[in-house]
């Protein structure tokens, strides 16, 4: 069984997840306000990614028999300067999910806790993945800049992203 600290931290994170959700729901809102249907398509499959998450963290919980707190998620940042900016704020916040990741994980490890430990490793290597693509994507912006047809590549290679993200999610749901 999971101990109230250690599910104290887990409502936490899921609180984290669910702002995670949020910050991507507003970064897609102001890509379609741009109408950059790519990129508001790729920060939209994103809030449903986190929303994923947030509902494995849940579920877990539930199965630990540990009581789920939800709390008030904050508001996500204002607007971005761009999508360069978009995206220079993504990776800070997903840097910002690691963190809170591994310091769980730790916490899991000084109490003992193998069930919580084995169950956060998923979201470990998660977290590799979500920074390296965050980081392609930033790469290309800088490289090949955030205006005209650049841009324009960059919003499209985003869509085609989104789509395989969402294949993907609905694959993984048909097998649960």
């Amino acid at each position: 069984m999971i101990s109230t600290a250690m599910a104290a931290r887990m409502n936490a994170q899921i609180n984290r997840e669910l702002y995670s959700a949020y910050f991507y729901l507003g970064l897609s809102a102001q890509a379609e306000a741009a109408n950059l249907k790519g990129t508001a398509a790729w920060f939209m499959a994103k809030h449903g990614e986190e929303m994923t998450h947030s509902l494995k963290m849940y579920r877990y919980l539930i199965d630990q028999d540990a009581a789920v707190q939800l709390s008030a998620v904050a508001a996500p940042p204002g607007e971005a300067a761009g999508v360069l900016d978009m995206f220079e704020r993504t990776l800070a916040h997903e840097r910002e999910v690691t963190a809170a990741i591994n310091n769980l994980v730790d916490h899991a490890l000084s109490e003992k806790d193998h069930a919580t430990s084995v169950f956060l490793q998923w979201f470990v290597t998660e977290q590799i993945e979500e920074e390296a693509t965050v980081n392609d994507i930033l790469g290309r912006l800088r490289r090949f800049g955030d205006q005209g047809q650049a841009l324009l590549m960059i919003d499209n290679e985003l869509s085609a992203i989104a789509k395989q993200m969402k294949q993907l999610a609905a694959s993984a749901g048909a097998g649960a």
